[in-house]
């Protein structure tokens, strides 16, 4: 039985997110899995990789060939350099944390609300129209 070390999609249409698996190279991508070693998700910025290294280590050594994405993926990792005894990359890139946008309030800003709103509804122009119009007609029937 030959065992390939694969991606398995998962996510909606345009956000794909792959899980690393290993597989009989007889299944299908999505099919079942022997064991999930890994995630991967190419929409992050940076890209999210997470591989269980000494699974990939376990599973090279017995074997299982890796297909060329998750191949790349490994390179990226150092698993691959690791397993065939070369040099390792340099490290990967790790998303900062984003910067907490400061309050109002930290800013120094006064609220001061008045309570009304500063422009009124065409609806209420209209009526006090008509009803204005309807005083001044009265008026002058009289």
């Amino acid at each position: 039985m030959a065992v390939k070390i694969k991606l398995k999609r998962l996510g909606k249409i345009r956000s794909p997110h792959y899980r690393i698996v290993v597989a009989d190279s007889r299944t299908r991508r999505d099919g079942r899995a022997i064991e999930e070693i890994g995630k991967y998700h190419p929409t992050y910025n940076p890209s999210v990789i997470e591989v269980d290294a000494e699974r990939v280590a376990y599973w090279l050594g017995v074997g299982a060939q890796p297909t060329e994405p998750v191949l790349a993926i490994l390179k990226k990792t150092g698993d691959w350099q690791k397993f065939k005894g070369e040099p390792a990359p340099a490290p990967l890139l790790v998303a900062q944390p984003k910067a907490v946008r400061p309050t109002f309030e930290a800013l120094g800003g006064e609220d001061e609300g008045k309570g009304e709103a500063i422009t009124q509804k065409k609806k209420a122009e209209k009526k006090d129209e008509a009803a204005a119009e309807s005083t001044s007609a009265e008026s002058t029937e009289a």
